[in-house]
């Protein structure tokens, strides 16, 4: 089992940023598009989904302008990436994500990654 899918099973709070939800309809939508996907187990997967905590970060629409931004330009990341990244900072949360581009930009701002063997963490706030 993923280490980030086993520690919401074990009750950890996930902060997102408020794109979140779209990012995951809208990759749901292309998987169907192209066939890799029913409808059927779209609606499965999000009924799936919900029974995790998560909480979206609404605040962060605040910061598009201005540190979003910068972070995006400076890491040459999109602005998606850059939500996340600024979330975790702002936030002190570290970022769980397989992306190597997002992870580099992640340990450049001094953002601390996710890691499912150190304990200090506990029960974390994935982001």
């Amino acid at each position: 089992m993923h280490p980030v899918l086993q520690a919401l099973i074990g009750g950890a709070d996930a902060v997102v940023p408020a794109v979140w939800r779209l990012e995951i309809v809208n990759s749901l939508v292309v998987a169907e598009r192209r066939k890799k996907v029913t409808p059927e187990k779209s609606a499965e997967f999000i009924l799936d989904l919900q029974q995790f905590e998560t909480t979206a970060d609404m605040n962060g629409i605040d910061f598009v302008f201005t540190s979003m931004l910068d972070a995006a330009r400076l890491h040459h990341r999109s602005a998606y990436d850059a939500s996340y990244l600024e979330l975790a900072k702002r936030g002190g949360f570290p970022l769980a994500t397989k992306d190597e581009p997002r992870r580099k930009a992640a340990e450049d701002l001094g953002v601390e990654l996710y890691n499912p063997e150190d304990s200090s963490i506990g029960n974390p706030n994935l982001r």
